[in-house]
């Protein structure tokens, strides 16, 4: 087991994993509970043409698809917040718009190789220590807003109506929650993909909601789960040499089927 550690791209990997597990869930977790889960899946798209235009720009492509994340996900919340149109339409229209957008890039650019292959579906093994610094950056930040409006942003999951009448700036807090979300989803590309990565950020969420706990709980339970997913499918994939991302997943899924079996009522 420990022999893992001795290799430097083990220890970049199950650090960034773990970095990632725990803004996933925590930042999951609001997602969630107001219903908007297919956030997660139209942002990881969108990502991916973040990553098309970095790779054929020869830019960073980590922080392109952070910047078009964000612009993205501001223009989904302004469309959502000021013109009334309902969410699942508008994230339907980004998410095979983005896809779209994406395949034509990189088929006009003829940039589909195995370097995009990895972003498809994550390559945790690739992380290096420029990525794990960016990482640790952008998630102490994040964690650090959710933290400091945890509050906030616990009222607004539950009841956004209410949240403004009680005089709090739901549509800025609804504007800072989605730039959150669109960081997380880029930075987690590495760890499992763009296909992927929906499911860490709902599926420990979900699981841990059928326990029927406190809210504060739940995420801590929540995040028990996609810490331990993540360790277990590193541990499974190095051993075995499974792909990471879709061993994650699946450990993820696994975990979501005790919660049901458990909690059958």
């Amino acid at each position: 087991m420990l022999e893992i550690f001795q290799y430097d791209f083990m220890i970049n990997a199950f650090l960034a994993g773990i970095i990632i597990a725990i803004l996933a869930s925590v930042s999951g977790s609001f997602i969630v509970l107001r219903r908007y889960a297919l956030l997660t899946e139209t942002l990881a798209h969108v990502a991916l043409v973040g990553i098309a235009i970095g790779m054929v720009t020869e830019q960073n492509p980590i922080w392109v698809a952070v910047l078009v994340s964000v612009l993205a996900a501001w223009s989904i919340e302004y469309l959502r917040s000021y013109y009334g149109i309902y969410s699942d339409s508008i994230l339907a229209i980004f998410l095979s718009g983005s896809l779209a957008l994406a395949v034509v890039i990189v088929s006009l650019s003829g940039s589909f190789n195995a370097s995009l292959f990895t972003y498809l579906f994550g390559s945790i093994l690739s992380v290096s220590h420029e990525d794990l610094i960016v990482m640790s950056v952008f998630g102490f930040l994040s964690m650090a807003v959710l933290l400091g409006l945890f509050k906030e942003f616990y009222f607004i999951a539950f009841d956004e109506e209410v949240a403004q009448v009680s005089g709090l700036r739901v549509r800025l807090l609804n504007f800072m929650l989605v730039s959150i979300i669109a960081v997380v989803i880029a930075l987690s590309i590495r760890v499992v993909g763009t296909l992927l990565i929906g499911a860490l950020m709902v599926i420990p969420t979900i699981s841990a909601l059928r326990y029927r706990l406190g809210f504060s709980k739940t995420i801590l339970l929540s995040l028990l789960f996609s810490t331990s997913a993540v360790l277990i499918g590193m541990t499974l994939s190095y051993h075995y040499s499974l792909p990471s991302g879709a061993t994650i997943v699946l450990v993820i899924l696994g975990i979501f089927i005790i919660s049901i079996l458990i909690n059958r009522k």
